[in-house]
């Protein structure tokens, strides 16, 4: 019998983070002690002003009804605030913002508006699991290009140019990356932004949802460098450097015409995100930043403690994150083995077997353009880390 779904659904692949934590649950619920670590997901609290200017939200009454479709005007200011004084994205107005319902709402607005079908994206692998099938959605093709450990899993501004077809309408990119933690220096983006600017009609989409969790130094823009503003959309929002995942805030910033048009989409599909989260998310971006500074330097902690963990452990490789919170190990050395009734032939093999040996929850490079890797958040407290990479070791051990 053929399915009354429609061919989009259908040949939509299911986002491997998502799928991977809820094994994870349903094995918890049976009172299995499951270490997750695959969700990209903070382990802190909002910070307490933030839950704090929620409540005097709730308390005033204003904010009840249907908000502004791109977003109330003072949080959009405060955006463009921050784009021009931090980012120095210096031409960056509220009417270039967009707030939505998470910056995965943000990029599916983006790549709707931007999309005709058949049109190409050039997107930097390894990459968030999301984005190709989002652009398969709008109707559009991935076009991959590939770093390598060896360089830190950058890709670089020739492969962009060697990939670049009468077809490319755009190209993105995350620095810091997930799920590899790498972050593009200033040299790099400027040599990506030399490729676009011979490209009168592509874009960049540039996603930055990890700034504030970088190990390395500044964060660098790239709509900051000269001539690139109208040729980018910037990506960002609260979920990882606030610890703001449930409350669901996002937005872009972008070239006024993008930017109408995407608030014209959002206005048929969603409308506005929830006022009262969007008075936290001011209270976020425009309140104490210490508690944001505090979580950075703990996962540069973990990032640490994981680390000299991971190369304890014979036959993984691994490269040194350079912000957000993942590793990305190439696992190969371990296909082709066996145990406990296991065989590993690939990276969903392993990290079954890790799932139901270990009894640790990671995810498969395969959903990140690298089937050659896995994805292991350390987005969990020191002893949940410490235990998970002993019980990895120990499994990965048994394999012969």
């Amino acid at each position: 019998m053929n399915s009354i779904l429609s061919d989009r659904v259908l040949n939509m692949e299911e986002s491997a983070t998502l799928a991977m934590a809820k094994k994870a649950r349903e094995l918890k619920s049976q009172g299995i002690d499951i270490i997750s670590l695959s969700l990209g997901e903070p382990d802190f609290k909002t910070p307490q002003h933030i839950q704090d200017a929620a409540k005097a939200a709730i308390d005033e009454g204003k904010y009840f009804s249907y908000s502004p479709v791109a977003g109330y005007q003072d949080l959009r200011e405060a955006i463009a605030k921050k784009l021009r004084e931090e980012n120095e994205i210096t031409a960056a107005k509220a009417e270039n913002i967009v707030v939505s319902t998470g910056a995965k709402h943000s990029i599916a607005n983006v790549f709707m508006c931007l999309i005709n079908e058949g049109d190409e994206v050039v997107i930097f692998s390894p990459y968030w699991v999301s984005y190709a099938e989002i652009i398969k959605l709008a109707g559009g093709v991935p076009i991959l290009i590939e770093g390598t450990l060896e360089n830190n899993f950058k890709a670089t501004a020739a492969q962009l140019e060697a990939a670049v077809t009468p077809k490319t309408k755009a190209v993105i990119y995350s620095s810091p990356c997930n799920p590899t933690g790498s972050v593009f220096s200033k040299e790099e983006l400027e040599a990506i932004a030399e490729v676009v600017k011979k490209h009168p009609s592509m874009m960049v989409i540039a996603d930055e949802i990890y700034e504030l969790i970088n190990f390395v130094g500044r964060n660098y823009s790239i709509a900051s460098f000269p001539g690139m503003f109208e040729r980018t959309i910037t990506v960002n929002g609260f979920s990882k450097g606030y610890a703001m995942t449930g409350w669901r805030v996002g937005y872009i910033c972008a070239p006024l015409e993008i930017a109408k048009a995407c608030e014209k989409i959002q206005g048929q599909f969603t409308s506005g995100g929830t006022g009262i989260a969007q008075r936290a998310a001011l209270a976020g971006i425009s309140g104490d930043q210490a508690p944001s500074k505090a979580m950075a330097e703990a996962y540069l902690r973990r990032r640490n403690l994981v680390l000299g963990l991971i190369q304890d452990i014979p036959g993984i490789k691994t490269h040194v994150p350079e912000g957000a919170f993942y590793f990305f190990p190439d696992v190969s050395a371990f296909f082709g083995k066996s145990a406990h009734g296991y065989d590993v032939k690939t990276a969903d093999d392993l990290c079954l077997y890790l799932l139901a040996i270990a009894n640790v929850s990671l995810v498969t490079g395969e959903a990140f353009g690298a089937p050659s890797c896995i994805r292991l958040s350390y987005a969990a407290s020191d002893e949940e880390l410490v235990e998970a990479m002993k019980r990895i070791k120990k499994a990965l051990g048994e394999l012969a």
